[in-house]
């Protein structure tokens, strides 16, 4: 718990950053994020040229930012193999070869099952690119300029909030049963149904606390974001270049492009 409640904390120390991307308009990294997963699921599931291609944005992209490659993967360590497992099976399925590298036939469940696993790990990296250069305060006053429903996004917020909120309840009734069991290793199974009703009460009232709180802030079903700084020529051009990027990687094969390039 107390792990995770520091996960949280660095998630929000990432998005106070001040490099290039974080100076970016969240509207407009929200749109190239956009348009990046729908290039990347767009591809089939044989493409794995194109969609390698495309992995040169997140790279690019964790250079400009200055985020670590390390804390994406790591926050990303219990979604990541649920990704990667989508494809498994794909090579008892389709036997028939494809591709010969080096002599050896390579079937297309082979080609399929990669292609699949690196379009969800892109997928997920994108993610969490804007999510680590923005946060979620910007990123939610984002999606209501897009028109996303407002109780949607403000329960995404809330969401998000909250469960700092829990885990810092949960830790203290851990703490709590520790003191009155010495010596014993997590909690007794005999516990475990008084112990998920009282982090139920406590969640409810807790949560009571926390609307009324807010409604004494003026809260009355619209949420006020964070101030989003409005677009600039530069967060236009961003926009712009990176859509079309990908819109050449999607429409142009570039990767044969650079191999018959590397050749001559």
């Amino acid at each position: 718990m107390d792990a995770a409640l520091r996960e949280l904390a660095e998630m929000d120390d990432l998005a106070a950053g001040r490099s290039f991307i974080h100076r970016r308009s969240p509207l407009a990294k929200l749109l190239v994020t956009i348009a990046y997963i729908a290039a990347v699921l767009s591809f089939g599931k044989y493409a794995l040229s194109g969609v390698v291609v495309l992995a040169l944005w997140p790279a690019l992209l964790f250079q400009l930012s200055g985020v670590p490659a390390g804390a994406c993967f790591r926050k990303l360590r219990f979604a990541l193999p649920l990704v990667l497992a989508v494809g498994l099976f794909n090579p008892l399925f389709d036997r028939a070869p494809r591709l010969v590298v080096a002599g050896v036939a390579v079937s297309g469940g082979v080609i399929s099952m990669l292609t699949l696993m690196l379009k969800g790990t892109l997928c997920l990296t994108a993610s969490f690119l804007l999510m680590a250069t923005t946060g979620i305060d910007r990123l939610c006053a984002a999606l209501r300029k897009l028109h996303v429903p407002g109780t949607l996004v403000t329960l995404t917020l809330l969401t998000y909030r909250y469960v700092g909120v829990m885990t810092r309840e949960l830790a203290a009734m851990t703490n709590a049963y520790r003191l009155r069991a010495p010596g014993q290793r997590g909690i007794h199974v005999s516990a475990w149904g008084s112990f998920l009703g009282q982090l139920l009460l406590r969640s409810m009232d807790k949560a009571d606390r926390l609307y009324a709180a807010m409604r004494l802030r003026g809260f009355r079903g619209e949420f006020y974001y964070a101030d989003m700084p409005p677009l600039t020529w530069a967060d236009g051009l961003y926009a712009l270049v990176c859509i079309g990027a990908f819109a050449l990687c999607r429409f142009v094969d570039v990767a044969a492009l650079l191999g018959g390039w590397v050749i001559r």
